[in-house]
């Protein structure tokens, strides 16, 4: 893209907030006469406007219950602080629509095909209704605003618009471009599948957000919107140009998707956010995926995966005593493409990770996403999946089941074909709606009904095949689930003091000792029997001077990553107030849902 940096940045200097841009067109900028002129002018105003809508990192559960952290997100600090508009004031940010907003004004006075323009026109389009869809999560009312505004118009003053007719303008986008954006598109653009791709999701999260949100006074249309979302993820299906990737490696198939340096023509990936180093253009989605830097993941998550056979972890005997070797055993095989597991070789070593035990973390590394090399080209060159076709059969039955239209074929050719991939039983309906697993319908006490069992596996589906690829705190809050977020994350579970096998060999690795133990240095530490020094830490409480915080202290316990009490008000936890700046700029915007 850098190509068209040069070109492209003058035409969107038109879309400064300061004033006398809005006077005036700058000296150093193009008047819109001057530049659209044709096609090719409208290719690269649109290509300028490229946003890849994929949650964008494996960093992105951070702010959910997959995952404990040390940095300081927004939703920690609004349940553990005193947040109002004054302290939150990110978000209300309107220049990129005021980019999209200057395309769509000015598109006409290119000469360029009917066709070509529409297709520009939808793309535009589909931005439009990306932006709108993350202010609308953020605020839920806010204004809409579909031409370029400039100092003195009266919109510039007015009040929210409500979520309703927000959602309604956004609907009319997405249908405007499933209809004319093109299906062969420039490799790295958006095609008309990765427009069908998003309007899915956003369809799915609109009809279940309105479904469990009662204060919205929107239930009506609820199935309006799930239909909408059951319509797109069909046309993706029925295209037959998608697949679940699949070379019949079940320990291989799932990890590949995300440490992959080359997934143009992926059947799985329908847009692809393409890295290479070697073309300037290189990620950084690998730094800060595995150990301890902000996030680990919480055993919570762990324990969501179900056994290989296909029961749940938790209907186990004493399942929450379990060590780090045993949860591992017999477990879905996606846990361990998601999870550095015992045995674990990192390169370049040709010994198994000894898991490294730190404050604040819990014990456990995620790979998914990693790629384990020591080739620092390969490492930062590893493509993100945009949009993938297994979030598209999660999406159909969803919206299926909250429809009450779910079907075991419907399964069969959605969930089903995740868990084949995965080596694991097939999900059956009649059995999961006859004995739904408990451990589940604990977290999610607003379901209930015939489909309760079902619904329950394909949220845990969801969770599972979606993990660290940033789903799930939009999930929580379409669910209305947000006092799981109360709950602070815990890791690994240890007896108590003495020695403990992280690898799986049946040889301790490490060794925990009481807090006031002096840790032996040199060849004065004790040795296991391959001859290899044991890993001291000290264990106690949180409060006390120790390497690892478990609840019981020298008693044991799963390891504490904070103990500062979280309160996550509802509803109006679920929003975020209008930044006070822009209440004093404009007397008209009203807080919403109890925030001042």
């Amino acid at each position: 893209m850098k190509k068209y940096i040069a070109i492209i940045g003058a035409v969107l200097a038109l879309s400064s907030c300061q004033e006398d841009f809005m006077d005036r067109y700058p000296q150093t900028s193009i008047a819109p006469e001057a530049f659209f002129k044709t096609e090719e002018d409208l290719e690269l105003y649109v290509n300028g406007l490229i946003s890849m809508s994929g949650m964008g990192s494996y960093l992105g559960d951070q702010s959910s219950d997959n995952m404990a952290t040390t940095a300081a997100v927004e939703i920690k600090n609004i349940m553990t602080g005193s947040p109002s508009s004054q302290t939150l004031t990110s978000g209300w940010d309107w220049a990129r629509l005021r980019n999209i907003n200057y395309f769509l004004d000015n598109y006409g006075k290119a000469n360029a095909g009917e066709e070509a323009v529409a297709h520009y026109v939808g793309l535009a389009r589909y931005y439009r209704a990306q932006f709108y869809f993350g202010m609308v999560k953020r605020y839920s009312n806010v204004p809409w605003y579909e031409t370029t505004l400039n100092p003195g118009d009266e919109d510039l003053y007015k009040t929210q618009d409500s979520r309703e007719m927000v959602m309604g303008k956004v609907m009319e986008d997405l249908e405007y471009a499933a209809e004319h954006v093109r299906e062969n598109v420039p490799q790295g653009t958006p095609n008309v599948w990765a427009v069908k791709a998003f309007y899915s999701r956003l369809a799915l999260y609109e009809g279940t957000y309105r479904k469990y949100h009662t204060e919205l006074g929107l239930q009506s249309s609820v199935n309006e919107w799930l239909q909408k979302a059951v319509g797109q993820a069909n046309d993706l299906i029925n295209s037959g140009k998608f697949s679940i990737h699949s070379t019949g490696n079940p320990s291989r198939d799932y990890a590949s998707l995300f440490d992959n340096t080359n997934l143009a023509g992926n059947p799985e990936v329908i847009l692809v956010n393409a890295y290479d180093v070697n073309k300037d253009r290189g990620s950084d989605n690998n730094t800060g995926i595995f150990g301890d830097y902000e996030q680990s993941p919480s055993r919570d998550m762990i324990m969501t995966y179900l056994m290989a056979d296909g029961t749940s972890y938790t209907d186990q005997a004493n399942y929450k005593a379990k060590g780090f070797v045993e949860e591992f055993e017999d477990r879905d095989p996606r846990l361990m493409q998601t999870m550095a597991y015992p045995g674990w070789i990192r390169e370049p070593n040709a010994t198994p990770y000894v898991q490294s035990l730190n404050k604040n973390f819990t014990g456990y590394h995620q790979i998914k996403g990693y790629k384990n090399t020591t080739n620092n080209i390969d490492r930062a060159s590893v493509d993100f999946p945009v949009y993938r076709y297994a979030e598209v059969l999660l999406t159909l039955a969803e919206a299926k089941a909250e429809l009450g239209e779910l079907s075991q074929g419907d399964l069969d050719a959605t969930i089903n074909l995740l868990r084949a991939r995965a080596g694991m039983p097939s999900l059956v309906m009649a059995e999961a709606n006859a004995n739904p697993d408990e451990f589940q319908a604990a977290k999610y006490s607003n379901l209930g009904g015939a489909n309760l069992g079902v619904l329950l596996e394909i949220r845990r589906e969801r969770r599972v095949e979606l993990a660290m690829e940033g789903y799930r705190y939009d999930d929580l809050m379409r669910w209305h689930a947000g006092k799981l977020l109360e709950e602070v994350p815990q890791g690994m579970y240890f007896s108590g003091l003495g020695k403990y096998d992280l690898t799986g060999d049946g040889v301790e690795d490490i060794i925990l000792v009481d807090k006031d133990t002096s840790i032996p240095v040199g060849d004065a530490k004790e040795k296991n029997s391959l001859g290899m020094a044991l890993i001291y830490y000290k264990a106690g409480l949180i409060t006390d001077n120790v390497d690892v915080f478990l609840e019981n202290g020298a008693n044991g316990g799963n390891m504490v990553t904070e103990t500062k009490a979280r309160d996550f008000q509802e509803p109006k936890y679920y929003y975020r107030p209008v930044p006070m700046q822009q209440m004093v700029l404009n007397p008209n915007l009203v807080q919403v849902f109890g925030w001042q």
